[in-house]
């Protein structure tokens, strides 16, 4: 029996990270992962994935809608579904062969099957091979992620009720598709497909896309994606989903209560995620669960047994992959005696539908609610010379600040490069900077970000100059 000093269940960006920290910090460490290949939810069916086919879907739109405007002409431009699909796989490919690198680097030792407590010490793996290893550690890190969700009346059935796994597994391109759902997941899911031009409608129970980021935000997503040709029902709730050979058929009720149906190729729930947990041997441990089935943690991430951390998904909160990564620092730091911080408020939110979605901070919805007085800076992206130049001048940035000091509460952003954008608002919240002193800063012209600095000096309470 190999003893560790660190084992690390799920090898997602929560479980890598934490073991490659790990053995930087001088442990002996140990990566168990179920699947054959290392990366988790995000790097095989996730982010990854996903983003190789929003830009290769991007690029496809932009070659027949924009290319003309710019005086690129093209004749008969041919979608290689085929194609498509195979450069996601190599990029997929590429990422999971660097960590397998990044493993023999910093000597992990990585062990493929499925980690189960034997007890608070022990965990045994079970292979594929039907063989069995049974390890010892003295500190353990749960990262094993989350599986999609589903509602009550919808079975996913993998063929023709599917979630974005399936979808990303595609043979041949759909002429239809119901996607159930409207936040992150669901609209970019609806803009690969639409792009290609597949029929796309979301049904979404909220009353707005994205309902967890500023209600602005998915207000003019939802206009922006309606002029490309997706069907948006919101307020829509969905009772049943069926597969009926070929084809899929989704049962919903509109805000009028009045029952409804649509039938498409495949109906694709996008409902969230639910913390993954199956044969971890939980209940060989002291580990308690909170009410809605993720571990619970102290401050520390530290479960009700004492020696086991838990991170990324399982533990609830926003279900990001950069979440994960700041998690598993702050534990393999905590283990080692630093004292690093997380603050949950600054972590950004992105959507990489086109335009980008970011956000960070508080939205105008939660300060109104909590009764906090407030500025606003808003900007758009069609003032901005940048923008112009390259025809992306849809949505704006908002920021949000504390009108007598001026610090930062939130930065929201739809537009160009909001992705990269929202990177900035990070640290100026981070750091408690102002509005004023974050336009008082030199900003490279012509560029995306000087729509930030335009904001920020409205927010401060000055004029902008480019208005």
């Amino acid at each position: 029996m190999e003893e560790f000093d660190i084992a690390v269940i799920g090898s997602g960006p929560g479980g890598y990270v934490a073991a490659i920290r790990s053995a930087q910090l001088g442990y002996k460490t140990v990566l168990v992962e179920k699947y054959s290949t290392l990366g988790g939810t995000c790097t095989n069916v996730g982010c990854i994935p996903t983003k190789a086919l929003l830009d290769s879907t991007h690029h496809y739109a932009e070659a027949v809608h924009s290319f003309k405007t710019h005086g690129i002409e093209l004749s008969d431009v041919q979608l290689n579904f085929e194609q498509l699909y195979k450069r996601k796989t190599d990029v997929v490919s590429k990422n999971t062969q660097g960590l397998e690198y990044l493993m023999n680097k910093n000597k992990i030792k990585v062990l493929h099957g499925v980690g189960s407590f034997l007890n608070t010490e022990t965990l045994k793996v079970s292979h594929a091979d039907q063989k069995e290893t049974i390890i010892k550690s003295k500190k353990y890190i749960i990262a094993t992620g989350s599986k999609p969700a589903t509602i009550p009346g919808v079975v996913i059935d993998k063929k023709r009720i599917i979630t974005s796994t399936e979808a990303l597994a595609m043979k041949e391109k759909p002429e239809s598709i119901i996607i159930i759902g409207g936040g992150v997941i669901g609209v970019e899911m609806a803009s690969i497909f639409n792009r290609i031009g597949t029929k796309v409608t979301i049904l979404e129970y909220a009353d707005n896309l994205i309902a967890n980021m500023d209600r602005e935000l998915g207000n003019t997503l939802t206009k922006i994606l309606t002029k490309e040709g997706i069907e948006i029902k919101l307020q829509h709730s969905v009772y049943k989903a069926e597969n009926i050979g070929d084809k899929a058929k989704v049962y919903f009720k509109n805000k009028q209560d009045i029952a409804q149906e649509l039938t498409a190729d495949y109906v694709l729930v996008a409902v969230g995620r639910k913390p993954y947990l199956t044969n971890l041997g939980l209940e060989n441990t002291k580990i308690e669960l909170n009410a809605n089935g993720t571990i619970k943690v102290n401050e520390l991430l530290q479960t009700t047994s004492p020696n086991i951390f838990a991170i990324g998904d399982v533990i609830g909160g926003a279900m990001l992959a950069h979440k994960a990564e700041e998690e598993a620092v702050f534990v393999v730091e905590r283990i080692d005696g630093q004292k690093p911080h997380i603050h949950y408020n600054k972590i950004p939110s992105v959507v990489y539908t086109w335009p980008e979605v970011a956000s960070v901070g508080a939205t105008e919805e939660e300060l109104k609610k909590q009764g906090t007085l407030y500025n606003i800076g808003k900007f758009p992206f069609a003032v901005n010379a940048r923008a112009r130049a390259g025809m992306e001048t849809e949505g704006f940035v908002k920021v949000l600040s504390e009108p007598k000091y001026g610090e930062l509460l939130g930065v929201h952003i739809i537009g160009a490069r909001a992705a990269d954008l929202i990177a900035q608002a990070v640290v100026g919240l981070e750091y408690e900077v102002t509005a004023q002193d974050m336009a008082s800063i030199c900003y490279a012209h012509p560029t995306y970000s000087e729509v930030l600095k335009e904001a920020y000096t409205i927010a401060s309470g000055k004029a902008s100059v480019n208005i």
